[in-house]
């Protein structure tokens, strides 16, 4: 079977709480992660996002930080932008925008979230 006739394999997100981030699976494989902080009284400081290397280039990062923000908004919670990935989506869309938090937002773009990154690794 060629595989133009395949399905892609599934994804699904898992909430791994004991290591404080989100992870995206497809089919049986970790292909990205993102770290949170959970903070109260329901809102997620999205830290991190990385993805397997031998999956960069496939649509993973962008995948698994829409499916976060989904199960965020699920949640009925709110997000603060540190990630600068996380901060870069949110500035291609305003399909998240209710879920970003009002009073503390993160970061507005790229730049300033990488200048903050690059500041607390020293």
């Amino acid at each position: 079977m060629s595989s133009e006739g395949r399905m892609p394999p599934s994804e699904r997100l898992l909430d791994n709480a004991d290591r404080g981030r989100f992870e995206l699976y497809r089919g049986d494989d970790l292909t990205g992660w993102l770290y949170y902080t959970h903070l109260k009284p329901n809102r997620y400081a999205l830290q991190h996002t990385e993805v397997a290397s031998d999956r960069r280039h496939q649509g993973v990062g962008g995948a698994l930080v829409r499916q976060v923000l989904d199960e965020i908004r699920i949640r009925e919670g709110t997000i603060t932008a540190i990630c600068p990935f996380v901060v870069d989506y949110l500035s291609r869309t305003n399909a998240h925008a209710d879920v970003v938090d009002p009073r503390h937002p993160g970061y507005s773009d790229r730049a300033a979230a990488e200048a903050a990154a690059a500041k607390r690794r020293g």
